[in-house]
């Protein structure tokens, strides 16, 4: 596949408006805005969101990845500001409102599971990531056990995450994970 130029600078706008009109959509619970009415909201017309992204879905994906790609751009942030036990954790708590982002965006997420697109799995992939150079970080300097895997603690947190259709789901989701931060820490102080 050729590589692709790079978009105008109006284009790149006009796609960047698009992408927040329609995560304000899907965030703000309008499982059904149509295409139409997200072009209206981006200031374009519906031809330019089809230029952009081919069908309603290929729309969803993209938010999806970009929500992604700012969680993941989170742990080089975090680490920057942070010790690496106090960036896992902030990351972790980043990870639950993500899950909540997600909630928001459940029902037409669902869309695109049906299809072949591999965006969940590169997303899983790319979060195990995150979580593992916030552990090694953490294992590193002492403060964070060294024998759990950023695969592994994702599933831990997806489980946590899995709790999102019951009331109150988000508290009690912080809640045990400060749980599994504090055992991931736990750890890291009987080995010292």
């Amino acid at each position: 596949m050729p590589a692709s130029r790079p978009l105008r600078a109006d284009a790149r706008r006009n796609r960047e408006a698009l992408l927040s009109a329609a995560r304000q959509a899907f965030l703000g619970g309008d499982t059904d805005a149509h295409v139409e009415d997200i072009a209206r909201s981006a200031g374009v017309a519906v031809g330019t969101l089809y230029r952009h992204f081919e069908t309603r879905e290929a729309l969803i994906e993209e938010v999806y990845r970009k929500e992604v790609d700012d969680l993941c751009a989170a742990p080089a942030e975090l680490l920057a500001q942070h010790p690496p036990e106090e960036a896992l954790r902030r990351f972790l708590l980043l990870l639950v409102e993500h899950a909540a982002v997600g909630k928001g965006m459940s029902v037409v997420l669902e869309s695109i599971m049906a299809t072949d697109s591999p965006v969940f799995d590169e997303a899983r992939a790319r979060m195990a990531d995150a979580l593992s150079r916030l552990l090694e970080a953490g294992a590193a300097a002492g403060t964070v056990r060294g024998d759990v895997t950023g695969p592994t603690l994702l599933r831990a947190l997806g489980g946590i995450c899995g709790m999102r259709a019951t009331e109150g789901w988000l508290t009690e989701a912080r809640q045990i994970t400060a749980l599994l931060f504090d055992g991931l820490r736990h750890g890291a102080a009987r080995a010292a």
